[in-house]
């Protein structure tokens, strides 16, 4: 103890230094855009390594759970091939002369999730994907249970995902059996539990309905799993709030989709007020 304080004596006005230098970096940080968004460029891709690591180690400790959704994922895969041959066999076949109707919008890249927070009030993911794998910010990631989150920054190897479980995630859904829309946030609470707010008035729904993307924004096909209706309020308002039920254990991710879409930028710029 004695040499504790013996060390702390001889080097305090070091010591000093170093916190007034460690105090004014995170103000640097946190009051300029570029400066911070440096910063978690480069922890990201210090961080990144040490997460895949770690990631490389859980996977193999959960190889029987990762066979078992490939293997659930290959029969709907499966089922949807065998419909396909039906209609091919039962619907005359077109011929398509416009192949401008019919390019692909979007594009599916496979990652793995290397580090996941659902615990905070603003989560994070790490994906082993970046720019060099065609990752973009405000990308959608999803499984094949549902959605999880968007990209929000990316390096050249590794990706950061805003958490769906993030109080500042806002994403447009809808309920599957109708086409009456919501907002779907997070309150901080429950990890498999989010809200749907801004329900219209007139909407109708049931325990246990569908919930899925509403298709209104750049980021997230139409139809993308979410989960489903908790409970239905007694008494609706202008703000009307309902729980959905995730889908996906968020506390249980692995694999994963980026999706890009192709048409983002002109849909964007489309509807770009001109200046």
């Amino acid at each position: 103890m004695q040499q504790l304080i013996y060390f702390l004596q001889k080097y305090k006005y070091f010591l000093y230094f170093l916190l007034l230098q460690f105090i004014a970096l995170v103000l640097i940080i946190n009051n300029h855009n570029f400066h911070k968004s440096k910063f978690i460029s480069s922890t990201n891709f210090i961080t990144g390594g040490l997460y895949k690591k770690r990631a490389e180690l859980s996977e193999y400790l959960d190889l029987k759970t990762q066979n078992q959704i490939l293997v659930e994922e290959n029969n709907k895969l499966k089922n949807l091939l065998e419909k396909y041959h039906y209609y091919s066999d039962t619907i005359v076949t077109i011929k398509v002369t416009d192949t401008t109707n019919y390019k692909q919008q979007y594009q599916y890249i496979n990652g793995k999730i290397i580090n996941n927070e659902f615990h905070k009030p603003y989560n994070f993911l790490t994906l082993n994907r970046g720019i060099k794998q065609g990752i973009t910010s405000e990308m959608a990631v999803v499984n094949n249970k549902g959605i999880i989150g968007i990209t929000d920054n990316v390096s050249n190897s590794y990706a950061r995902v805003q958490s769906i479980l993030n109080r500042n995630s806002k994403i447009n859904a809808r309920f599957k059996n109708s086409f009456h829309f919501g907002t779907l946030t997070w309150n901080g609470n429950d990890f498999n539990t989010v809200q749907l707010t801004d329900i219209p008035r007139q909407a109708t729904y049931t325990i246990g309905d569908t919930i899925i993307t509403g298709g209104k924004s750049t980021i997230f096909p139409e139809g993308i799993l979410i989960g489903t209706v908790m409970e239905v309020p007694k008494n609706t308002s202008a703000l009307n709030t309902i729980n959905v039920k995730l889908f996906n254990d968020m506390s249980n991710l692995s694999t994963v989709y980026i999706i890009k879409n192709f048409d983002k930028e002109e849909i964007k710029k489309l509807q770009t007020p001109n200046e």
